[in-house]
């Protein structure tokens, strides 16, 4: 029979489910405190976020982060699809059948119990659970979320507007083999601080679908070992995001059209409508802090590319659309 104390040490809730170790990182801008009781959590915080090493950094956090791993749980991968489930301020993030976490939007607070095996896999960390945890508690820690690629030269940066297929990715590739660092493949996180707005990404590899060979002699030979979604894709560890941030300088929005490449100016409310249609419902007070920053990115250069030539021609183009001193 178990005793009490048995039955509570289950229980990730309970104070006896103790997370003695802890550290803060950058995670995509917002000050994350994170405490576990597994050093394995913690390899995979410190290659997926920015781990904080200057003193002056300290502040309350933005938001914190409490995982308990029970090595009781024999659980391993391969990992179901995550799911989220939603009640006012409160989101469920169910990650298998023993593994999940508990965001409470009001306190910015997120616990979770983790499996032994889960805990382990960093790449899971990197490319799908944090990923997903920050896209929940992104609005409540004063961020706005793009579906969007960003690539960088030095501090200044170009934001990749479009949906699905767009050619995010494979431009961003091409922007990284011309000699960009690449911030953030498909998410990227901004705000407004007093230096003036800030994007930033995640430690998530770059991922190219199986047609990269058409485009890319690197994997001209290669079959994709990776799944995401049910579709086979290239991560390009090669070009893995930078997780310093950039001061975007200029957005772009990508149409897939034609086999050339034709530049437009792009309309203020076109660009509001495709960043505001991908952000997740939230309170009254969010959604104010969300516009500042909306607005902001609003009042940067907008273009609007037509594009189906080469991405190497592509980024060429690109390339003339960023500040001299960039380019």
């Amino acid at each position: 029979m178990n005793t009490a104390d048995d039955v509570l040490s289950r229980d990730f809730l309970h104070k006896h489910a103790e997370t003695p170790l802890g550290e803060q990182y950058i995670a995509a801008g917002a000050l994350c405190d994170l405490s576990t009781n597994s050093e394995r959590v913690l390899e995979a915080a410190r290659q997926s976020f920015l781990p904080i090493r200057d003193r002056r950094w300290e502040r309350q956090p933005s938001f914190s982060l409490r995982l308990w791993v029970d090595e009781r749980d024999t659980s391993q991968p391969p990992w179901p699809k995550p799911y989220l489930r939603g009640l006012d301020h409160l989101v469920y993030i169910g990650l298998d059948s023993k593994s999940s976490l508990l965001a409470d939007l009001e306190t910015r607070r997120v616990i979770g119990r983790i499996a032994p095996g889960l805990a382990a896999d960093t790449g899971h960390w990197r490319n799908i659970i944090f990923p997903m945890m920050m896209s929940v508690v992104a609005g409540s820690v004063g961020l706005v979320e793009l579906h969007a690629s960003c690539v960088a030269k030095g501090p200044v940066g170009m934001i990749l507007l479009g949906p699905g297929r767009s050619g995010k990715s494979t431009l961003a590739k091409a922007m990284s083999n011309a000699g960009f660092r690449v911030l953030s493949d498909d998410r990227v996180f901004c705000s407004v601080q007093q230096e003036g707005i800030r994007a930033y990404g995640l430690a998530r590899p770059l991922k190219l679908r199986e047609d990269a060979g058409i485009w890319f002699e690197e994997f001209s030979d290669r079959t994709p070992t990776d799944v995401q979604n049910g579709e086979r894709v290239f991560y390009c560890d090669r070009s893995f995001p930078s997780l310093q941030p950039c001061e975007p300088t200029v957005i772009v929005s990508l149409e897939r059209a034609g086999d050339g490449c034709s530049i437009s100016h792009a309309s203020r409310s076109e660009i509001r409508r495709q960043i505001e249609s991908d952000l997740l419902a939230e309170t009254e007070e969010i959604v104010n802090t969300q516009a500042t920053v909306i607005d902001s990115l609003l009042n940067l250069p907008l273009w609007h590319v037509e594009c189906g030539a080469r991405p190497e021609v592509i980024a060429g183009h690109l390339v003339k659309l960023l500040p001299e001193q960039a380019a």
